[in-house]
């Protein structure tokens, strides 16, 4: 798995940046405060995104993608938990594989590898298989709410 180790992390903080999100790193073996997942994974709570170097960065872009597409009002009280219906769990899942992309050597193959890596599950049996072939819906839902632009691009807004 791709950790934040070793992505350009100054890529990585200035596109969170861009959504009002913040990159703090904690000390190895600390604790990552805000963690839905515990060990290693990254944790939100309230604008920031908490991560360590052993971080996976599909789980950074994950909990990334959740604050960008949660309403404001959760977002205003975010702490740990993103909550959010099935349908805006598979936005927030396609929206993870369209950030990698603008980040330098990190590719939507790599991405979706990762995320069959630590067991994320769809009906067609692959990360890859599922955002090529069967995430019209959660692709629909970024562009409603104003996440991606009609051609698929990032518009850099939160809902």
């Amino acid at each position: 798995m791709l950790l934040i180790n070793a992505v350009d992390r100054l890529s990585l903080e200035l596109l969170l940046d861009r959504y009002g999100l913040g990159l703090r790193l904690v000390a190895p073996e600390e604790i990552i405060p805000g963690s839905y997942w515990g060990e290693r994974e990254a944790g939100l709570i309230g604008a920031t995104l908490y991560a360590r170097l052993d971080t996976p960065l599909h789980s950074v872009l994950h909990e990334s993608a959740h604050f960008i597409c949660m309403t404001p009002e959760r977002r205003a009280g975010l702490d740990t938990d993103a909550g959010g219906d099935d349908a805006e769990e598979s936005a927030v899942c396609y929206l993870q594989v369209v950030l990698a992309q603008t980040l330098p050597n990190v590719s939507r193959e790599r991405m979706c590898r990762d995320m069959d890596a630590w067991g994320y599950s769809f009906r067609l049996g692959s990360a890859a298989t599922w955002f090529a072939e069967d995430a019209d819906d959660a692709r629909d839902w970024l562009i409603r709410h104003g996440l991606l632009d009609l051609q698929g691009g990032l518009t850099y807004d939160c809902r």
